[in-house]
């Protein structure tokens, strides 16, 4: 069940897999306030009724929610009184007021695997929460650095520094913007993202923060790239400067699979991900000149970036690879179901 007719509904009826398309109560920043409370308890009550229908309609054996702000599979499992696992990939560190009481609903769940340490921290001793890290999703492309260069309008002799995901403020691209101030001319920072539809003023604010600081012409703005890949490939270092904890980024489990130097704030999942010196750099959220001083000094010894790109491709490839995640499913879906 997707709420919308996208490239995963597109991906998993290739794969054979059905798919029901229905509008579903989903928590997003905008609507935590009292009136759009009110609006996701109406959407939250429909999926109760329509999902927990069809989950007995269809025989279902087992609901799993597939991210932690998805509202309907818990009262749908209920009714139809079977097991419900509430995948939690998100950490609620900016929201302290209200996440106890949300905590307490999650903690209703058969199961909560969650994708870090860092994210089952949220939770209490007591509650059915335990790590069960990502597997890589993808098989990393292996291009060229000239040819990706070349795709994306970039010089070959560029010292690149690429950023890939959503563009939001806890994302870190303007503490990107602000270390590429700090850096000589010859650095140019590739942000490969967009912003969720209604925060489009997130780019014009990069604008402007880059035309201040005088690098309006060394910052390339890509949009969402169809192919990722192109972005590691392009880059001398892929930098994942988040503010806020990210759970598990999958930028910086793509990139480092597939050999690139990362560097990486020290906060939320990567730690798990990535060891600093060994397989990537980490450097303190939101100190853009901690993030320009790391990145000066891997400019300097092209030697030391490839070392790192091959231990990290080599070590999350082992511990994060696809097989291994989908092995845990399974077993939880059999421990739940016997």
């Amino acid at each position: 069940m997707l709420p919308e007719a996208g490239e995963l509904a597109s991906d998993l009826r290739a794969a054979g897999v059905e798919v029901l398309i229905r509008p579903l109560a989903v928590v997003r920043r905008a609507l935590v306030s009292p009136r759009g409370l009110g609006g996701l308890a109406a959407a939250w009550a429909a999926d109760a009724t329509r999902l927990g229908r069809l989950a007995r309609r269809r025989d279902v054996a087992l609901v799993h929610s597939n991210t932690s702000v998805t509202l309907g599979g818990a009262p749908a499992a209920r009714l139809a009184g079977v097991p419900h696992v509430w995948h939690v990939r998100e950490i609620y560190a900016d929201f302290p007021r209200w996440f106890p009481a949300f905590r307490r609903l999650l903690a209703s769940a058969d199961a909560l695997p969650c994708v870090s340490a860092a994210t089952r921290a949220q939770f209490g001793a007591g509650d059915p929460a335990f790590v069960l890290y990502d597997g890589l999703a993808v098989e990393p492309e292996r291009l060229g650095q000239a040819k990706a260069r070349a795709a994306l309008g970039l010089p070959g002799d560029a010292f690149v520094v690429a950023t890939v995901g959503r563009i939001a403020a806890w994302k870190g691209q303007a503490v990107l913007v602000r270390a590429l101030a700090e850096l000589p001319d010859g650095a140019i920072a590739l942000i490969a993202g967009a912003p969720w539809p209604g925060d489009e003023a997130r780019l014009d604010d990069l604008h402007a923060l880059a035309t201040d600081r005088g690098v309006g012409d060394r910052m390339r703005l890509t949009g969402v790239l169809d192919r990722p890949g192109v972005a590691f490939a392009a880059a001398d270092v892929v930098v994942v400067p988040s503010t806020l904890p990210d759970p598990f980024p999958n930028a910086a489990l793509e990139a480092a699979a597939a050999g690139c130097c990362v560097v990486a704030s020290n906060l939320g999942g990567v730690p798990e991900m990535l060891t600093d010196g060994d397989t990537g750099i980490l450097v303190a959220p939101g100190d853009h000149r901690a993030l320009a001083a790391a990145l000066t000094a891997l400019w300097g010894d092209p030697g030391r970036r490839a070392e790192l790109g091959r231990r990290a491709a080599r070590d999350v490839r082992a511990r994060f690879s696809r097989a291994a995640l989908l092995d845990a499913t399974q077993a939880l879906y059999d421990r739940l179901l016997s």
